[in-house]
């Protein structure tokens, strides 16, 4: 299926693994022959597509063309309860390598960029499809430990999910049904035990011997910007730099945005990505993006 919204073109694709298709979408200019670089958008867990759309939209306004996606066993990536033994690591693993691949072969001459939500920037930030990446944006990327939480009702609201609801419907059912638990999207049984393992580790995957995550970390040798919001209740500065102190082979610029000093009500964890503010924050995403492809012959 093929649309145009003010000369924006966008093009639903499926990406092909070893594990399963990836449902997504390419959207770039109208005219193709202008971009300027390929940037993917790696989700956040249990978050859908769409809340991409906007910001996909708006890059591509800008001479960029863009990959969103869902991953497996979450949104159009097929249904969760029949992939209900999907990790999170999976994901990093194997989902964001797999789309990183595509796009570098679906536009072989343009540089590659891109920005991780969440789960995404953990991804990159643990060298998962970075290494042809002339830089990469996390967004609210995190430590995601229960106990670093420091407001009480949202450290007892997440242990709530990751320890008791989450756990329990993955093992009861297959897969959580996040919609009904105010977690997002539906998904996969075993990224809902592997996520609540990682919480309650002082130093979350960092902490998991069969990650390897510091050392992975380490290789990391691509500009990184990483973005956090001073009103996120869970993805505090503490909690963001315990993710970016590991890249220490690369260089990290870390920025810390107060919602009213962009003229916001709130941002917290989801509101980068929403259309209402699309003047405020995302333009300085978009020329960082456009900086990484200066020193391009």
């Amino acid at each position: 299926m093929r649309s145009n919204i003010n000369e924006i073109e966008a093009v639903s694709v499926r990406i092909p693994t070893s594990s399963g298709p990836i449902h997504g979408h390419v959207i770039e200019p109208g005219n193709s022959e202008g971009i300027a670089a390929v940037v993917v958008l790696h989700p956040a867990t249990a978050v859908p597509e769409r809340l991409y759309r906007g910001f996909a939209e708006f890059l591509a306004g800008d001479g960029f063309a863009v990959i969103t996606y869902d991953y497996r066993g979450t949104g159009n990536s097929g249904a969760p309860s029949e992939n209900r033994g999907i990790r999170m690591r999976d994901w990093m693993a194997l989902d964001v390598p797999a789309v990183a691949q595509w796009a570098g072969e679906r536009f072989p001459d343009a540089p590659q960029l891109a920005v991780g939500h969440s789960i995404g920037g953990h991804a990159l930030s643990l060298d998962y499809g970075s290494s042809e990446l002339r830089g990469f944006v996390t967004i609210a990327s995190h430590a995601g430990v229960t106990a670093a939480i420091p407001k009480l009702s949202e450290k007892l609201r997440v242990g709530l999910v990751l320890r008791v609801l989450g756990p329990l419907t993955a093992r009861l059912l297959g897969y959580v049904p996040g919609r009904r638990l105010g977690l997002g999207e539906d998904m996969p049984g075993a990224s809902m035990l592997e996520w609540s393992r990682w919480s309650r580790l002082p130093r979350y995957f960092f902490d998991d011997p069969t990650m390897g995550a510091a050392d992975r970390a380490a290789r990391v040798t691509t500009p990184v910007l990483a973005i956090g919001f001073s009103d996120d209740l869970w993805a505090t500065p503490e909690q963001i730099d315990a993710i970016a102190d590991q890249l220490t082979s690369a260089e990290v610029e870390r920025r810390t945005i107060d919602p009213g000093s962009v003229g916001a009500s709130a941002i917290g964890h989801m509101g980068f990505f929403r259309r209402t503010n699309r003047d405020a924050l995302w333009p300085e995403v978009s020329a960082w993006l456009r900086q990484r492809l200066e020193s391009i012959p």
